[in-house]
């Protein structure tokens, strides 16, 4: 399909911001790349364009590996009420970049639409702390709502993951660990999520260049994060897992003009080919990032009603099935 006009006049803004052509042109030659420095300060003084009130943000620590790992709650009714459901929230950035500010925005239309208590982790970034730092720490945070649920005022059994992009990828993962360590989440939501290491599907050869996540520079961050880890470890690439069967019920969104359409579609059929429940919802015409920027894509806005119906069932199901009655993570 042609891209969507809000695709057309996002591309023209992020192209002016950055100065790149959007078409991938420009001055002749590749232009040198910027430092993860440069590219860390251009994310930290993006602002959000609108930013939902909640009754209750704030931020803590919990116990990680490598140190205290920062974590932010938020809740979407009076501190005296619960307790809620609660999900883990992984931002994206390519394991570089990115934060708790980063999400910000997501995590609190999450919270308030899903009716739902969300926990974002400020898991280590590579190149500093390469994989498998930061899926040790997301899963730190959510075995810590698991175990300690009355520090959050979490309903007990109730937790789920989400994540977008790496974070997506962080997901997937800490799905898998929760299956193998016997923690029953109750869904997991993967939007545009990194599945893979091969970086060839046609998705890849397509979209690498101009659509606004570039793949020179997705394929330069996956190899800061990896440093040389097996390609193959599920934690770093859960397509590659051997059996999904079990791992929580899903929710996999995806861009059609992403580098990351196809292997997060793949990992979708995978788990339905597995037993696993799953959803899977392509959005036409838009690039990846677009379900974090409901100001400039309509489809943003869409995507996030989905993903909110989506956690609501999933939340009412595990209620109704007394969570609380599962196996314990270790």
């Amino acid at each position: 399909m042609p891209l969507d006009p809000q695709t057309v006049r996002f591309l023209d803004v992020l192209a002016a911001w950055t100065g790149a052509s959007p078409d991938g042109g420009g001055a002749p030659g590749p232009a040198p790349e910027p430092t993860v420095e440069e590219m860390r300060a251009v994310v930290g003084a993006a602002r959000p364009a609108v930013r939902r009130e909640l009754p209750l943000v704030r931020d803590a620590a919990v116990r990680g590996p490598g140190g205290p790992v920062p974590v932010r709650l938020y809740r979407p009714a009076p501190p005296g009420r619960g307790p809620l459901p609660l999900i883990v929230y992984l931002h994206g950035g390519g394991w570089v970049l990115g934060g708790l500010d980063s999400v910000d925005p997501v995590c609190r239309e999450l919270a308030a639409g899903a009716g739902c208590a969300v926990l974002s982790a400020g898991y280590r970034l590579a190149p500093e702390h390469p994989f498998p730092a930061a899926v040790d720490d997301a899963w730190a945070v959510v075995a810590s709502a698991a175990r300690e649920p009355g520090r959050w005022n979490a309903l007990p059994g109730a937790i789920a993951v989400a994540g977008d992009s790496a974070g997506g990828n962080l997901a997937a993962a800490v799905a898998l660990l929760a299956r193998d360590r016997g923690l029953p989440l109750a869904h997991q939501l993967l939007v545009y999520p990194v599945t893979d290491t091969a970086m060839d599907t046609p998705s890849w050869r397509e979209y690498g260049t101009g659509y606004g996540l570039d793949a020179r520079t997705l394929a330069r961050f996956m190899g800061l994060y990896r440093a040389g880890a097996d390609r193959s470890d599920p934690r770093l690439a859960p397509l590659r897992a051997r059996d999904l069967a079990g791992t929580a019920p899903a929710t996999v969104i995806t861009a059609e003009c992403d580098i990351l359409r196809d292997e997060g579609e793949a990992y979708a059929r995978r788990l339905a080919a597995a037993g696993v429940p799953v959803e899977l919802r392509r959005y036409d015409g838009v690039v990846h990032a677009f379900f974090l920027l409901p100001e400039f894509f309509d489809a943003g806005a869409r995507a996030m009603a989905f993903a909110v119906r989506r956690l609501r069932a999933a939340f009412g199901a595990r209620t109704r099935e007394g969570a609380g009655h599962g196996r314990r993570a270790v």
